[in-house]
């Protein structure tokens, strides 16, 4: 790769750094793969749907077919590398792996844009009101659609 355009960024450098740590830790396999669909994610900034992932695979593995991509993502989801934007049957990477809580976005409806937040508490209430209804969360999405600044500033 001569083309530093290529290349990834240090942040998804250092996210796939941690995300290869974590799967050590957890005594499972971050293959070639997996590492190629979260850094795919990581350098895209916004949700990538499964579709344009499988399109930018088969560019560099052309026995890349769809089952190759889900596995990958059903994997980096449930070791947390990963979050579905459920609104946009999107991906994107989760900016802190090691966080065992819930969390929150707040996605851009005009660039994309995908923030995660960790505010715990609200997933702590949203887990004991569930609970006091005797009822079991097996996952928990909350995603909050607007506008980030930088499009608000070119749309006023």
């Amino acid at each position: 790769m001569s083309d530093s355009s290529s290349l990834p960024s240090r942040s998804t450098t250092s996210l796939l750094d941690q995300a290869e740590q974590q799967c050590r830790k957890h005594g499972v396999r971050f293959t070639p793969i997996r590492r190629r669909v979260l850094e795919l994610i990581a350098e895209n900034g916004g949700g990538l749907k499964a579709y344009d992932l499988l399109d930018k695979l088969t560019t560099e593995h052309a026995a890349a077919r769809p089952p190759t991509v889900y596995r990958a993502l059903d994997f980096l989801i449930e070791h947390g590398l990963v979050h579905r934007i459920e609104s946009q049957n999107a991906y994107v990477a989760c900016a802190c792996p090691e966080h065992a809580h819930g969390f929150q976005l707040l996605i851009c409806r005009h660039c994309g844009y995908v923030e995660e937040l960790h505010l715990d508490d609200i997933s702590d209430q949203l887990a004991d009101r569930a609970a006091r209804q005797n009822f079991r969360v097996e996952r928990q999405t909350i995603e909050l659609l607007g506008a980030c600044q930088a499009c608000r500033e070119q749309l006023a």
